[in-house]
């Protein structure tokens, strides 16, 4: 629909992006149903994911990463926009990933990168609780040190890739009194523990080719070394420092699918005839795609800059919220408005607008809610 380039791509970026392209159309676009049906995608996705190195694209290769930058990730999620796709859960994946890589002992990077990279090893953030969302102060899950390690007792709610995840970072309380200070990430490697149990597989509105479960620990024991980074106490700080990597992914599948729904709603609206005249002959209609596709733009003017700011290290905590904040509801708005525009079709499941809508309910809601977003921006203030 334009000529623009993203200015943080480049020529090998474009290459990268052909083999993504080609992946996400022969190895996920065929299987979506299917994924949907049984609620989580084949283990055999990842271990395919890993061959092609797109797992932890921006991973150091002494870790066995691919040694990219943050672009090859912004490039595999553009791609996994444009294609529709809500189930493969690699966004989970790659921030365990940077936990372990920003966080973590040498021995714990050597340890699990080279199997997240592989996909040998699928990860999942394991932070939510009934009684506890956003508030992370409020989880309940304890870590109790006792011996040579630590018995952690509690239940986690909301946790994407939870049904196939072999490690779990878990948010738990080392200190019941220590407020944020009090709180610690534990890594449990789930095949190798007892008393770890994975619940059922949630049924949410949307996104239901991905893998949304419970998980409970009862009495799971790991050793004193399962304490991401070695020392107890640090887990909030190790939170918050990369929730700008994650609110950036979540912004870049929010334009992506709005660019989706706009290309679309486009071909459909040249394509589809009322009254003696093509949709996109109608005023309402063309002025309806003018307003969408001036969103669009502002909205991949400014991810295109959080992206830039990510490879350059310098994102601050409140752009990213911006960004969560902002591009997700946006993105509800605009598929809003482009469903309209397909009428009754648009409410069918057969079109992938009616299951865009589905989708994108969720983004203004996870990674951070959007309340909480303003909040950390009116903080900047």
């Amino acid at each position: 629909m334009s000529t623009y380039v993203s200015p943080w791509m480049s020529p090998e970026l474009d290459a990268y992006r052909d083999s993504l392209r080609r992946f996400v159309e022969t190895e996920i676009v065929p299987h979506e149903a299917r994924f949907a049906k049984q609620q989580h995608v084949d283990r055999e996705l990842w271990s395919k994911a890993g061959e092609l190195g797109v797992l932890c694209a921006d991973i150091p290769e002494e870790y066995g990463g691919a040694g990219g930058n943050f672009a090859h990730m912004a490039a595999l999620f553009e791609e996994l926009g444009a294609a529709g796709d809500t189930s493969f859960g690699v966004h989970v994946h790659i921030i365990v990933a940077h936990y372990l890589l920003n966080h973590g002992t040498e021995e714990q990077k050597r340890g699990y990168l080279p199997r997240l990279a592989s996909g040998a090893m699928i990860g999942a953030i394991a932070m939510s609780e009934p009684s506890a969302g956003s508030d992370l102060q409020g989880v309940r899950t304890r870590a109790v040190h006792e011996g040579d390690g630590y018995v952690i007792n509690g239940s986690k709610i909301f946790i994407s890739n939870g049904y196939l995840a072999d490690l779990v970072v878990v948010v738990a309380k080392t200190d019941a009194g220590g407020g944020a200070r009090g709180i610690s990430l534990l890594l449990v490697e789930t095949r190798k523990v007892d008393g770890f149990r994975v619940g059922r597989i949630l049924d949410k509105v949307g996104q239901k080719g991905q893998d949304t479960c419970e998980l409970y620990f009862d009495n799971v024991r790991v050793p004193a070394d399962a304490v991401l980074g070695g020392d107890e106490g640090k887990g909030f700080a190790q939170l918050m420092s990369e929730l700008p990597y994650e609110r950036t992914l979540v912004g870049i599948g929010a334009v992506s699918a709005i660019e989706r729904a706009l290309r679309l709603t486009l071909e459909y609206a040249r394509e589809r005839s009322a009254f003696g005249q093509k949709l996109i002959e109608m005023q309402n209609t063309r002025f309806k795609l003018a307003e969408v596709k001036t969103l669009a733009v502002v909205a991949r003017t400014f991810i295109d800059r959080c992206i830039q700011q990510v490879i350059d290290g310098t994102l601050d905590t409140a752009t990213a919220s911006m960004a969560k904040w902002y591009l997700t509801d946006l993105q509800c708005k605009v598929v809003d408005e482009c469903l309209q525009l397909f009428g009754g079709y648009g409410y069918m499941l057969e079109y992938p607008i009616a299951r865009m809508y589905v989708d994108a309910r969720v983004q203004p809601i996870y990674g951070g809610t959007n309340e909480i977003m303003k909040e950390i921006i009116a903080r900047s203030l």
